[in-house]
């Protein structure tokens, strides 16, 4: 995070470049989020909810170019009104996206410069009405805007809630749990400043009350700080694992992404977690690290069973700075590295039983674990396919000849000659 907090008392304040990186993966986001919603031509309407739970006062200064940015509240709103525009440009019935914002934020100066400058950008009739702006704490704002959503979308409570907290306190994991509990289909993209926790971890009871108080009472299972540094080589790193572990148990949300950013002056650095109940959405925002690999990377291995953790680093951004090597990209070379590593995982999921595994199950039970997409799994057991390692039955028993079309159903299978596969030791 910030050095500071934000002000705009006295108009938009400076913004650096790790954070403009985060507003553009929430773009790329909401770009590829929007075309999951669109599921049939006959389909008529489409309702949604946005929820910027720190929404700040919605236009900055970029620190290093003196450029104006804009915030999240923006990127909400051009998102939506580029979808609608892509959706419905080639349809004879056009599809009505009824999408409601709430703009939520504490600080009075940084919500009184958002209401002006929406207006000043056009959409001052809109406020009150599917804009609503709220100058409050999220968690005093939480409850209704579950409500709201639960009315407006009773089956699903399709929503997105960016909680992009200043800091690690604001944003309890039963808030967060009470929210997936609620609203079935809702996904959240939180912050969390894992380096700010870092360094004001203590071994007194301020620490203890305070992971009490972010509902990650168990995350250093007993341990105490001290403990820790004496005892692990990079005690930074087991911190971050047990509370990045714990932090996800927590919130109650069954598949997970996250996205490790640093600030550039060795300060602030902290999470992007996506959270969701379906891996087609932890799917979705997988291929967004794919596809915007200047800012993605992580420091795990590239199949299954690893602890997944990804990173961006101000100085490697090939928009700002020039991209060169952390550690393991979302590159070519890493799709290579993790189709290999797949190879060698997937046989072992596969011939644990007779039956195989379907590939939906596969994906949905290890992805979390692992920075493949979907693509990269069908790729893999396209070569597994073109080896005879496995085999590939659909629903009604035909015998699939490529990967490329796998559905969720089909099931993947030890081959008839499995004696004549070797599996890695």
């Amino acid at each position: 995070m910030a050095l500071k907090q934000y002000s705009w008392k006295d108009g938009p304040d400076l913004i650096q470049q790790h954070s403009v990186a985060k507003h553009r993966i929430l773009q790329a986001y909401l770009a590829a989020y929007f075309k999951t919603l669109v599921s049939s031509h006959t389909q008529e309407e489409l309702r949604l909810t946005l929820v910027d739970g720190f929404s700040g006062g919605g236009l900055y200064v970029h620190s290093d170019t003196g450029e104006s940015v804009k915030g999240s509240p923006f990127i909400f709103l051009e998102a939506t009104r580029e979808a609608e525009y892509l959706i419905n440009k080639d349809r004879r019935k056009k599809i009505d996206l009824r999408v409601d914002y709430y703009f939520v934020e504490s600080d009075k100066d940084a919500h009184q410069h958002l209401d002006k400058v929406l207006r000043e950008a056009g959409y001052g009739n809109r406020i009150g009405n599917s804009i609503f702006l709220r100058h409050a704490k999220f968690q005093d704002e939480a409850n209704s805007i579950i409500e709201f959503i639960k009315k407006k979308s009773p089956r699903n409570g399709r929503s997105i809630f960016s909680l992009d907290q200043y800091g690690y306190k604001d944003v309890p994991t039963e808030l967060i749990r009470k929210i997936f509990t609620r609203l079935p289909s809702a996904e959240v993209i939180l912050t969390f400043g894992v380096d700010s926790f870092l360094n004001f971890a203590s071994d007194g009871k301020l620490t203890r009350a305070l992971l009490d108080g972010i509902g990650l009472p168990g995350a250093l299972q007993g341990r105490t700080i001290d403990e820790i540094k004496e005892s692990e080589r990079d005690w930074r790193l087991f911190i971050q694992s047990a509370l990045y572990r714990s932090l996800v148990e927590n919130c109650g949300a069954r598949h997970y992404t996250p996205f490790f950013i640093r600030n550039r002056n060795g300060h602030g650095d902290y999470w992007l977690i996506h959270l969701s109940q379906h891996h087609r959405a932890r799917d979705v925002m997988t291929e967004v690290h794919w596809a915007n690999n200047n800012y993605f990377i992580h420091y795990g291995g590239a199949g299954l069973d690893m602890f997944h953790m990804v990173g961006y680093d101000p100085e490697h951004d090939a928009a700002h700075r020039g991209q060169s090597s952390l550690g393991f990209e979302f590159d070519d070379v890493a799709r290579r590295s993790s189709i290999a590593a797949l190879n060698e995982h997937i046989p072992r999921r596969v011939y644990a039983n007779d039956e195989g595994i379907s590939f939906g199950e596969l994906f949905a039970t290890t992805c979390n674990s692992s920075p493949a997409s979907a693509q990269i799994y069908r790729e893999s057991i396209g070569k597994l396919l073109n080896e005879k390692a496995v085999e590939i039955v659909g629903a009604d028993g035909t015998r699939r000849k490529s990967a490329a079309r796998i559905k969720a159903s089909d099931q993947i299978m030890p081959p008839q000659q499995k004696a004549l596969f070797l599996l890695p030791s």
